[in-house]
């Protein structure tokens, strides 16, 4: 049988929801749907989905409905009822307050990185071996600021254009993955992390920080991040 990919946006429903930092997921599958006009959206179990293809692939695109704390029993009832393996098959898109704003980061499996909606799919399906693209909504902006009424804020004009086009390099991301690999969409689509600064040394007198070199890397590799996927997603 042709290979099926679950696509699954992960965010909260209902319209004041719309737009906020926490449903970042739901707004790539939305671009994901607007470009391949996969409008014919049904309910099926505890989610949303539209079913199609995607450059020759076979997809469902979902949006869990059961809010983002229990966003894993939606996925666990699609991928079980199609008989996906989430190993190789499954993509779950998420925000991420860890990330600046617009940045993404991809892998193949890891950790829930404290992100209840994750850490809900691991508990469901018992593993943590799937593929996730994180987007990077922001970071809270103070410490204590309620983390609850950050993530359900919504964007500035500013921001919510670095978010649009963060949102259609994640649908681009996703397209890849499917097509050319997930090391492709690794290596393409993950921001490029900003090294520390160098220091020269002499050999006369202490070191100099004005003599520092700041760069950065090259978008990170997929044999870069295979330790980082065991450890934090």
């Amino acid at each position: 049988m042709e290979d099926l990919y679950v696509i699954a946006g992960l965010g909260n429903p209902g319209s004041k929801y719309d737009g906020t930092r926490h449903n970042a997921g739901f707004d790539v599958i939305d671009v994901l749907v607007d470009k391949y006009r996969l409008y014919d959206a049904e309910r099926f179990g505890k989610c949303m989905m539209a079913k199609g293809r995607i450059e020759g692939k076979r997809v469902i695109l979902m949006k869990p409905m059961t809010y983002m704390n229990l966003s894993g029993e939606a996925v666990r009832e699609v991928v079980s009822y199609f008989k996906v393996d989430p190993s190789d098959h499954l993509i779950v898109i998420s925000d991420d307050i860890e990330l600046d704003i617009g940045k993404l980061r991809i892998r193949k499996k890891g950790s829930a990185g404290g992100h209840n909606g994750l850490k809900d799919i691991i508990r469901c399906l018992g593993t943590d071996a799937f593929a996730r693209i994180r987007v990077g909504v922001g970071k809270k902006p103070h410490p204590d600021f309620e983390l609850m009424d950050f993530v359900l804020s919504h964007f500035s004009v500013e921001e919510r254009q670095v978010m649009d086009e963060a949102e259609e390099k994640a649908a681009q991301a996703v397209v890849c993955f499917m097509t050319e690999g997930p090391d492709a969409a690794m290596n393409r689509f993950n921001t490029p992390k900003e090294k520390k600064k160098k220091v020269k040394k002499t050999g006369a007198g202490p070191q100099d920080p004005s003599s520092g070199e700041e760069s950065l890397s090259a978008p990170e590799k997929a044999e870069d991040v295979a330790a980082a996927d065991e450890s934090r997603d």
